[in-house]
């Protein structure tokens, strides 16, 4: 009865994915599964593609078939996709799917359930990744504009400015008046040291011409 079941069921997927199926043997095959993955970069990429090996065991469908995943022989990636590391997870997402259908045919449910998990599991990726990139691209936004704003005007901080303010004024106000009266004292020394002269000691110092004095000016002391 399983062979039957089994003979029935490979015709089936021939006639459904008749360029995707290979034959390995009597009870084993492999099926190409494309995945709709784009990248980031190139929305014009070829779509990445896994191998899923199905194998039956003499009591299939009564019990579950023997599934691999493997990586495709045209070596196409995907950066938000590793084989090796999700090929674990995946053939258990298909846990459910399989328990649903002992006793029947259920391949093409579960390339339906891994094609479906595989993508949102790029997905997912994506949109974390994306988010990602955001953030870190409202971060850099902000930090670029924090260069043009000056600091948040609070109470607190006007307060404070007051303060300062006022008391630069102050020290300003005080040092003008210093150096005000600096000024002021070299004045004062000024007048101090000029000296009062005769109209004599005014002509003997040359300060006075001798034409002067012929023609009658008193340059005699008072």
């Amino acid at each position: 009865m399983g062979k039957e079941e089994q003979t029935e069921e490979r015709d089936v997927l021939s006639s459904i994915f008749p360029d995707e199926i290979q034959d390995i043997s009597e009870s084993e095959y492999r099926l190409s599964i494309s995945l709709d993955a784009l990248t980031q970069d190139d929305e014009d990429t070829e779509p990445l593609q896994i191998i899923l090996s199905v194998k039956y065991p003499p009591d299939y469908p009564d019990v579950p078939p023997i599934l691999e995943i493997l990586r495709s022989p045209d070596g196409s990636t995907h950066p938000f996709f590793n084989i090796t590391e999700d090929a674990n997870d995946l053939l258990n997402s298909l846990t459910e799917t399989i328990d649903e259908n002992i006793g029947m045919a259920m391949i093409f449910a579960i390339v339906s359930t891994l094609k479906e998990n595989a993508e949102n599991l790029i997905s997912i990726r994506q949109q974390e990744w994306q988010q990602e990139q955001n953030e870190k691209f409202m971060e850099a936004e902000r930090k670029e504009n924090s260069k043009f704003h000056g600091t948040p005007v609070t109470p607190e901080t006007f307060a404070s400015w007051r303060k300062n303010f006022i008391s630069e004024m102050e020290e300003l106000k005080k040092k003008r008046q210093e150096m005000e009266e600096l000024a002021e004292k070299k004045k004062g020394k000024v007048k101090e040291i000029i000296p009062i002269y005769t109209g004599k000691q005014l002509w003997m110092k040359g300060m006075v011409g001798k034409l002067d004095y012929e023609e009658g000016l008193d340059l005699e002391a008072p």
